[in-house]
């Protein structure tokens, strides 16, 4: 089967999961022994704190979606390496639920819905009996760390899982690289959510007006990538921004809610994506090309003066972004895999440090480019009072620049051998946007 929200939606073919499935079997098959069984499990719905009301629509856990591109919660999967055959276990649901929530399908419709091998409800003993039956001598588990939060996706736990023996170290290094490199099905997604983002922002753009609010500029990207693109969920808050606020690298968020008004001069900053269907040269010597491109104008507007060679070795370009150049991006918008491989150890340097990743650029990596330059009130401050640091900067120019905010210019790119793609496709130079803005009417 195949996944589509209808009205001339994206369809993504349930054999993009399956080939993900092959290729983490392929991969590891030559790793384990005999008898080795991976066992996944997906995320839980959650209600909104002890109430009975859902919190938010319900989202896949991304490793498990990866695997078996399943929508519902509180299921698990499980692949048998040797044959190379999959199981996935959903809840067994009350017989009530078709009152308040619909049809409840049985297993046949699950296996052709998924393209898995067997599907079975999750009775009590189902899964170990079926781990039993498989006559498993090694549960790979996944306990994955993510170097960006730092928080562990922890494995597994079932009753009756300490009878075998189980692995929490090989799989998710694997499962990790294999999400790094994208197949052509999954390009193919994130080519139609880039193009529906793309869209979205053009939306925002031309119905920007002084003396409209933030949050409806944010409003009117979600009702796009809905309404025109089927995208239900966000794949990050959304960041809508003007004048000072600007200069808040992830403004939006509880405390500071999109809710300032636009005023006629504000420049406006807009850091938003949707998702659907949940979907050559090292990085950092990148971003120090970034910094090195910045600064060289910041020096012709004569904010700064001075060896450029200089300012690097006293991290001035930290000062103006101090964000990484960019992230992988894929299931998760900050996606996983960031210092893996080749990778450096993350540095310890003002805007090294935020770098999500320090690997070798390769084929078939997707990666954001977001070059920024902010004026952020804290860091300079901190850099006048430098005695290094302030030596570079020409205060008088500097703060007429006080306020001003920031820009951020992002760009979505596939990595190739024969040229780089870029996915999404919005205006970003001073001549096309204003000859786009000229064409609203």
């Amino acid at each position: 089967m195949s996944f589509t929200m209808g009205n001339e939606t994206f369809t993504v073919a349930a054999k993009l999961f399956a080939q993900n499935r092959t290729r983490l079997v392929e991969m590891l098959r030559n790793k384990v022994q005999t008898g080795s069984i991976i066992l996944l499990k997906g995320g839980i719905e959650q209600n909104r704190y002890n109430t009975d009301a859902l919190d938010l629509p319900f989202r896949q856990e991304s490793y498990f979606f990866w695997t078996f591109g399943v929508h519902e919660s509180n299921c698990f999967g499980a692949i048998d390496i040797d044959s190379g055959r999959s199981f996935l276990f959903l809840p067994r649901l009350h017989p009530d639920y078709v009152i308040w929530h619909g049809k409840i399908y049985n297993e046949d419709w699950y296996q052709k819905k998924y393209e898995v091998d067997e599907v079975h409800f999750n009775d009590k003993n189902t899964i170990i009996e079926t781990l039993t039956n498989l006559h498993a001598k090694q549960l790979l588990l996944l306990k994955a760390y993510n170097s960006d939060s730092n928080e562990i996706l922890e494995p597994p736990t079932i009753d009756g899982l300490n009878n075998f023996p189980c692995d929490t170290s090989i799989l998710y290094p694997v499962m990790a690289e294999l999400r790094v490199f994208k197949t052509d099905q999954e390009l193919n997604v994130m080519r139609y959510v880039c193009k529906v983002a793309s869209e979205a922002h053009k939306a925002v753009m031309k119905a920007a007006r002084p003396g409209m609010y933030e949050y409806q500029l944010e409003s009117l990207f979600r009702h796009h990538c809905y309404y025109h693109g089927g995208c239900r969920h966000l794949a990050y808050t959304c960041i809508a921004s003007s004048g000072y606020n600007s200069s808040i690298l992830h403004y939006g968020h509880e405390n500071a809610p999109n809710s300032k008004e636009i005023i006629d001069g504000d420049l406006c900053l807009f850091d938003m994506g949707p998702e659907y269907n949940c979907y050559g040269i090292q990085w950092d010597e990148m971003h120090k090309l970034a910094e090195m491109i910045i600064l060289s104008h910041l020096r012709d507007a004569g904010i700064l003066k001075g060896d450029l060679e200089k300012m690097m070795e006293a991290r001035i370009g930290a000062i103006f972004m101090p964000h990484g150049l960019g992230h992988f991006m894929g299931l998760d918008v900050h996606d996983c895999g960031g210092y893996l491989g080749d990778a450096k150890p993350r540095s310890t340097l003002p805007g090294l440090k935020a770098l999500r990743t320090t690997r070798t650029l390769q084929e078939r990596m997707v990666i954001t480019i977001e070059p920024g330059c902010y004026f952020i009130d804290t860091l300079l401050d901190a850099a006048l009072n430098d005695p290094i640091q302030k030596k570079f900067i020409v205060k008088e120019k500097l703060d007429d620049f006080r306020g001003f905010g920031g820009v951020r210019i992002e760009d979505d790119i596939v990595i190739w051998a024969n040229g780089n793609e870029r996915m999404s496709n919005v205006p970003r130079t001073v001549d096309e946007i204003e000859q786009f803005m000229s064409e609203r009417q």
